[in-house]
């Protein structure tokens, strides 16, 4: 994994109903870790040809992982031409003091917005 904060590391793409499902992750600025995200390109998408995007944010405990292999979403986005992302809404290996302790704080546990209290 490269330090730069900006750079993209694709590490998997497949073929899924004519289209394309990447995984890539980043190191995020904001989170300090390293984050992933999938992404659905419909085949018809294209320049020339841009479709509508599906932003979807899984809930407690879930990863990018969990929507892509459970949900059946991407024989109709494909037909449809939509395009979908699905990034890890949690921030994993944080270094939290007791971030694995429960399951619904730390790791896995998905909670959008800042903290506003110390040490968060």
């Amino acid at each position: 994994m490269t330090t730069n904060p900006s750079a993209i590391d694709i590490f998997d793409t497949k073929k899924v109903f004519g289209g394309s499902l990447m995984r890539f992750r980043h190191q995020s600025d904001v989170t300090k870790t390293t984050m992933t995200c999938a992404v659905f390109l419909p085949p018809s998408i294209s320049d020339e040809n841009p479709v509508p995007v599906i932003m979807y944010l899984s809930g407690l405990t879930c990863t990018d992982e969990n929507v892509c292999q459970k949900s059946g979403v991407f024989k109709s986005l494909s037909e449809k031409k939509i395009a979908f992302i699905a990034p890890d809404t949690s921030p994993r290996n944080a270094g939290i003091p007791g971030e694995d302790d429960s399951y619904d704080f730390g790791t896995g546990a998905g909670f959008y917005l800042d903290a506003t209290v110390s040490p968060w």
